[in-house]
């Protein structure tokens, strides 16, 4: 059996699967905010009750945002920045009584995808995740590539491509710098837009209804996120080539993102045609968790 567990900002949900990937049992609870050791609470009632519910142990593994630092072994670059700074691995190590792994959560949503979803006979798969924030993981052969300062897969946090006058220097990063990809493209940046042009504040779904209901402004803010999707993807494809490039997160949810976006990314990539399956993810909000739990089997050493 294997356990996965998703740390995010507002709920802790746990899986255990079957070694074929078949779902055993699932449970969310709340995050307990800014509270470091009651997180690690959470998380390890949440394995127990698994354990004790199925009458056997697995091996555990946790998605969470962030990555351990390779020089401190403390979690880095985290949203939920009470986790920054803290050595999450090795005291849930010791909560359990049992190594385990951890991995970011973008990493845990493409390995998911890569072994049992959307893109599971694909050789090299580059998992997208378009929210609250833009995320992205790399796996190949079905194993997690996390780089050698564990920041593999962050598209997010460079500069959105062949940036026009009207978008630099581009927002400013909660990274500290200006015009990152995830500014223009998370769902804050969408509504950021359709604001900008209309003075009026709508979601990233609110302003893909009124596309659908023909609304001018709404249409022209999603052509420029498509624009930009396709220009980010583009500089993807040119490093790394993938077989398949799944789409994850609450604006992957937005049909209209795919109409055309394909044509849209050939006009920026290095090649004369440009054939890369974009795909919805199978898992959907799952993928995270899911992809915690194959985090024993299917990790990479690199």
């Amino acid at each position: 059996m294997r356990i996965g567990v998703d740390l995010g900002g507002t709920k802790i949900e746990m899986i255990a699967l079957r070694d074929d990937g078949a779902p055993l049992l699932r449970r969310r609870v709340p995050t307990p905010a800014k509270d470091y050791l009651g997180i690690l609470d959470a998380v390890a009632d949440l394995v127990i009750f698994a354990e004790q519910e199925l009458a056997q142990k697995g091996t555990v593994g946790v998605a969470t945002p962030g990555a351990i630092s390779p020089k401190t072994g403390f979690i880095k670059n985290s949203n939920s920045i009470v986790l920054n700074g803290k050595p999450l691995n090795r005291d849930l190590s010791i909560k359990l009584g049992r190594p385990i792994r951890l991995e970011n959560d973008a990493n845990c949503f493409a390995l998911s995808e890569a072994v049992d979803g959307a893109a599971a006979q694909a050789g090299i798969v580059f998992g997208v995740i378009l929210g609250t924030g833009v995320g992205g993981g790399l796996v190949v052969n079905r194993q997690l590539i996390t780089g050698r300062n564990k920041i593999a897969g962050e598209w997010g946090h460079n500069p959105l491509p062949w940036a026009g006058e009207n978008e630099r220097p581009g927002p400013r990063c909660y990274c500290g710098k200006s015009g990152c990809i995830e500014t223009f493209l998370s769902g804050a940046g969408l509504a950021r837009d359709y604001h900008t042009r209309t003075g009026l504040d709508l979601s990233a779904r609110d302003i893909a209804l009124s596309v659908t209901a023909r609304d001018h402004n709404a249409t022209e803010c999603f052509d420029a996120y498509k624009n930009r999707l396709a220009r980010s993807l583009a500089t993807a494809i040119n490093v790394l080539d993938p077989d398949a490039i799944v789409l994850g997160g609450g604006l992957s949810n937005l049909t209209q993102l795919y109409d055309e976006l394909l044509g849209l990314i050939a006009i920026h990539s290095f090649s004369d045609s440009i054939d890369t399956p974009i795909m919805r993810a199978q898992h959907g909000d799952s993928s995270g968790v899911r992809g915690a739990a194959w985090l024993w089997p299917a990790i990479s050493a690199v």
